[in-house]
């Protein structure tokens, strides 16, 4: 299925695609998308590493060319700040498995339902779970727009790049580090969009709210600062920060309020005086990321603050921020979903029952599930405590499969992979009018005017077109 070597590759492009120019021009776009890409997109995920590179930058190029525009979500997010539109709360979608099935069935759904405002993104823990460093993921979701005809801005996103508490007490500047390396190799990915978490680093045992936030607003400062020094020309990368670790207790104003008067103080210490600060501010208002598992494996009912939410995002707003984010959303009950654009949420991240959809929706073969199973029950045994049920167990690690199975997984039956598409298509359709972003297409226009970022090309694809 994947190129096996550079000169595969370029010959397996040529029917439809050219290399001219330090570029790649498309020459029949129907047949590129429904011949070509398929397998040019598996081998930018297993292909060897001088065909995964050529892989990734043919479709990143080819992207531009076909319409498909990767871009920061921060002009949309200032007009929200202006008032310009109102009752939109965007999806920010974790991809973990599946992923060119799962966003396929993302970008589908949006375009039957006219959506513009959707984001793809992955979070730093996923990112090694999975097994998708941010070249791949970027590369993927790429691939999934050309392949289902998107046209126009797309947003991946860098979900919860976080601060270990637990690391940052021994060595705060090994933790900062990583965050800056992981930050700088996702925003080379064309990732525009970082949203940093050090809310880890809140101390609830200080005696004022702005001691409390002081080591989260100073850290999440000096990250986005280095995102600022990193972003390509004519961008401006959309950074979200956060003030209350989720499944912790709820947010509050005066928390939002002491941490973004701390951040804005120390970020113009760091930058320019008119450097756009924060986008956007993720809060806790009563959720936990995957939900609480009862010792059947259903998730208990969780009932959000959505006044409170409303609260926030207002209070963000007169900082200059869109406004509020909710984390841990995907497993609220149905009738939960359009409280968010009545209650003015900027932007819902939804993960876990996507994964549900997958596994448990009829169409994920059970002969492969139960390896999975047999697999978490072996390598993970360490992490079950004493008082759980093996279902908990399995629905709380489960997620730790899809990169030891990327492999297996991609390779489903063309069938079964429809139909797993076709059944979070019909969650996805549901969740886009909920959350108020159906035909938000000319409204992303309006406000996002994407700027090409020049990948140069690999030396060893130049070596093998001058051959």
């Amino acid at each position: 299925m994947k190129f096996t070597s550079l000169d595969d590759l370029l010959a397996g492009i040529k029917p439809a695609a050219q290399l001219q120019d330090g570029n790649v021009h498309i020459t029949d776009a129907d047949r590129f998308r429904q011949e070509i890409l398929d397998r040019l997109t598996y081998t930018a995920a297993f292909g060897g590493p001088a065909e995964q590179e050529a892989a990734r930058w043919i479709i990143w190029q080819a992207a531009w060319e076909l319409g498909v525009q990767p871009a920061s979500i921060n002009a949309l997010y200032q007009a929200r700040a202006r008032e310009a539109y109102h009752a939109r709360t965007v999806p920010a979608i974790n991809a973990r498995g599946m992923t060119y099935d799962f966003a396929r069935a993302i970008v589908r759904a949006a375009r039957d339902s006219n959506v513009g405002a959707f984001i793809f993104e992955l979070a730093k823990s996923e990112t090694e779970y999975t097994f998708q460093r941010p070249a791949e993921y970027a590369t993927v979701v790429a691939a999934a727009s050309i392949r289902e005809g998107h046209q126009g801005p797309i947003f991946i996103q860098a979900d919860h790049y976080q601060a270990s508490a637990r690391k940052y007490a021994r060595d705060p500047e090994a933790v900062i580090q990583e965050l800056r390396e992981l930050i700088a190799e996702a925003i080379a990915a064309g990732y525009l969009n970082i949203d940093i978490d050090t809310s880890t680093l809140v101390d609830l045992s200080r005696p004022t709210v702005s001691e409390q936030q002081r080591a989260n607003f100073s850290c999440c400062a000096e990250l986005a600062a280095w995102v600022r020094s990193l972003e390509p020309k004519g961008v401006t990368v959309s950074i979200g920060g956060e003030i209350g670790e989720v499944g912790k207790k709820n947010s509050t104003v005066e928390e939002l309020v002491a941490f973004l008067e701390g951040f804005n103080r120390e970020f113009a210490q760091r930058t320019a005086a008119q450097t756009r600060g924060l986008s956007k501010i993720s809060v806790n208002t009563g959720t936990t990321h995957g939900g609480v598992v009862l010792p059947d494996g259903t998730i208990a009912r969780v009932n959000i603050d959505f006044e409170t939410l409303r609260n926030l995002s207002a209070a963000a707003r007169r900082y200059g921020l869109g406004g509020a984010v909710q984390h841990g959303a995907s497993t609220l009950p149905a009738e939960a979903f359009h409280e968010f654009p009545r209650t003015e949420t900027l932007e819902v991240h939804l993960a876990t029952e996507f994964q549900n959809i997958i596994l448990d929706g009829g169409a994920f073969p059970e002969e492969l599930k139960q390896e999975m199973y047999e697999f978490l029950r072996t390598e993970f045994a360490d992490e079950r405590t004493e008082d759980e049920t093996d279902e908990q167990f399995l629905y709380k690690t489960r997620k730790k499969a899809w990169g030891p199975f990327k492999a297996q997984t991609w390779h489903l039956p063309d069938d079964t992979r429809q139909r797993i598409r076709a059944l979070l298509v019909d969650k996805l359709t549901f969740l886009y009018a909920e959350l108020g972003v159906t035909n938000t297409t000319d409204l992303v226009q309006q406000h996002v005017t994407p700027v090409r970022v020049h990948k140069p090309l690999p030396a060893s694809l130049a070596v093998a077109t001058a051959r």
